[in-house]
């Protein structure tokens, strides 16, 4: 059996003397994987070897993992107390088939992977062949530089894992520096699909933000934008901390004229994006605006901002937009 990390009393220091400490190998240097592989080193881990076959890749190893060699995927696995695996959700499960398939997983190892989407059964291969399975999700976006090792601090990890090893999981995470959280291996689906939905469409949402800033004639949209989200985003994730507006449909930190009941002010708005569309063929655009627009109507009449009457105003304006513009 390898050793495992401790989660007691921090030993001052050189990192590497303290307990637990152990040999990682990285399968997949790319942006999470090369920086996650860092982040252990820092924490007093050795990194034993990397597996990355593009040029990116391979320039990662050498800038984030100095002196770590850059090995076939199966010898890093052989060298490795704990495999990090930072490899794309569609090739994971047939990853860690394959190299079961092999003999490659020993018993005693920590098979760690990274991918939101799934927990811990998609390493059953490797637990049948004596591995521990845990699935550590950063709730993050990585540029695979530097950078992200400072974005660590405080991040959050999803952590997924048989419940006698959980607490393995749990304090690989605390040791670079961020937050677990335990989530269900039933619930990686929802999970996954939430942090997706936010990160995700918030970047298209700004992206159609700023084009319609730069169609009406805003050289910097970026720079308009960013103190007006930056303050959005914070005052709609205080109020997810505090619980507020997240009960059935409620919203509390919403603005704006849909908050008001303020049709005129919508219809005003979707004439605009849906001249828009027809100029430049953004046609996503009014498209978004209207559906966003019909959740932020529900979601202000459960926060009991507006009443029934103003909501079903507000629906009937973008039900005929929406008509008008399919």
């Amino acid at each position: 059996m390898t050793a495992v990390p401790s989660s007691g009393a921090a030993v001052p220091g050189d990192p590497s003397t303290r307990p637990g400490r152990l040999g990682v190998g990285v399968v997949g240097a790319g942006r999470v994987g090369a920086v996650l592989g860092s982040a252990l080193r820092a924490a007093g881990h050795a990194v034993v070897g990397a597996s990355g076959v593009s040029e990116d890749s391979r320039e990662r190893i050498a800038t984030l993992l100095p002196g770590v060699p850059n090995l076939t995927i199966d010898e890093v696995v052989e060298r490795a107390e704990l495999v990090l695996l930072a490899v794309p959700d569609d090739s994971l499960a047939e990853l860690v088939a394959g190299l079961a398939e092999v003999g490659a997983w020993q018993p005693g190892q920590l098979v760690v992977h990274t991918s939101g989407r799934y927990g811990a059964d998609v390493l059953a291969p490797a637990q049948r062949a004596g591995a521990i399975p845990l699935a550590v999700h950063p709730a993050m976006t990585f540029t695979g530089t530097s950078l992200d090792l400072s974005r660590l601090e405080g991040c959050t990890f999803a952590v997924t894992a048989p419940a006698a090893v959980l607490p393995i999981g749990q304090a690989l995470v605390v040791e670079v520096g961020a937050e677990p959280v335990v989530v269900d291996e039933a619930a990686r689906g929802l999970y996954h699909a939430a942090l997706a939905h936010g990160s995700n469409h918030l970047v298209v949402l700004v992206a159609q933000a700023a084009q319609a800033l730069e169609a009406a004639g805003v050289d910097r949209p970026g720079r308009v934008l960013a103190p007006l989200l930056g303050a959005a985003l914070d005052g709609a994730t205080r109020s997810a901390d505090a619980r507020e507006g997240v009960g059935p449909g409620a919203i509390a930190a919403l603005t704006g004229p849909v908050s008001r009941g303020d049709t005129g002010t919508v219809s005003t708005h979707l004439a605009a994006l849906g001249d828009l569309a027809a100029r430049t063929g953004a046609t996503d655009v009014p498209a978004t605006y209207t559906e966003l627009a019909r959740g932020a109507t529900r979601r202000a009449l459960a926060s009991h901002r507006i009443d029934d009457v103003a909501a079903r105003a507000l629906l009937d304006v973008l039900d005929d937009t929406a008509q008008e513009h399919p």
